[in-house]
């Protein structure tokens, strides 16, 4: 067993620019602007890099000490690292072999016929699942995600974000005490309050888009990031 070196993580992350800054607010998925973003695209569309990533991955799941049976990555934007980290978690497993393990992969969008696990999955889950998302801002996706995978009636252990933007909820919760409001533990591989500064560091963004950040983080962070 390999542990999960945070800090080598955190260097991965910075070394791909997964983390970076735009000139003009967006708005994001959540609905919030923001003038910084995390994507991690530009990782999961290597296959290099993927797999580093999926080794991190297993590293993450096994210093916690965990034992899933699968991975699952939520529709669609963590679907390929979901799949690829399951395949390495089989063929490293001791019971490895025909039937042993499912190589699950959920729709984005249900078919309008046939049973739920093909309605909704190619592939279903089986046994102890971890979920795997790209991002966290409010949760919404791997919190649907949980919902729907809770109705068709499977196991889930954990859920893992790649990045966690440190974000409160609109209704003041975490991201992780909105998750375990479900029955779920969520654990993020890297933090944006500990990326944002070093990132800074790298591409020395404008005074402006610091102060528009550090503003934001103390409106809605769940802690005050400082950038100057």
């Amino acid at each position: 067993m390999t542990i999960f070196n945070q800090n080598k993580f955190n260097k991965f992350v910075l070394e791909n620019n997964v983390v970076g800054f735009f000139d003009q607010p967006i708005t994001l998925k959540s609905g919030r602007q923001s003038n910084w973003y995390v994507n991690w695209r530009t990782v999961v569309e290597d296959v290099f890099l993927s797999d580093k990533l999926s080794n991190y991955i297993i590293q993450f799941t096994e210093s916690l000490g965990l034992a899933p049976d699968t991975f699952y990555g939520v529709p669609e934007g963590a679907t390929k690292m979901g799949i690829l980290t399951q395949y390495k978690w089989a063929k490293k497993s001791p019971n490895y072999d025909k039937g042993s393990h499912v190589l699950a992969m959920g729709r984005a969008k249900p078919k309008d016929h046939g049973a739920p696990k093909d309605k909704f999955f190619v592939g279903m889950p089986k046994g102890k699942t971890i979920i795997l998302d790209d991002v966290t801002t409010t949760g919404m996706s791997l919190i649907e995600t949980i919902k729907g995978l809770k109705e068709a009636g499977v196991e889930i252990i954990a859920a893992f974000g790649l990045t966690n933007r440190m974000e409160k909820r609109d209704d003041g919760a975490s991201v992780k005490e909105a998750i375990k409001t479900l029955g779920v533990d969520y654990y993020e591989l890297s933090k944006a309050t500990e990326i944002l500064p070093k990132v800074c560091k790298i591409k020395q963004p404008s005074d402006a888009i610091k102060e528009s950040i550090m503003k934001e983080f103390k409106e809605v962070g769940i802690e005050k990031v400082k950038l100057r």
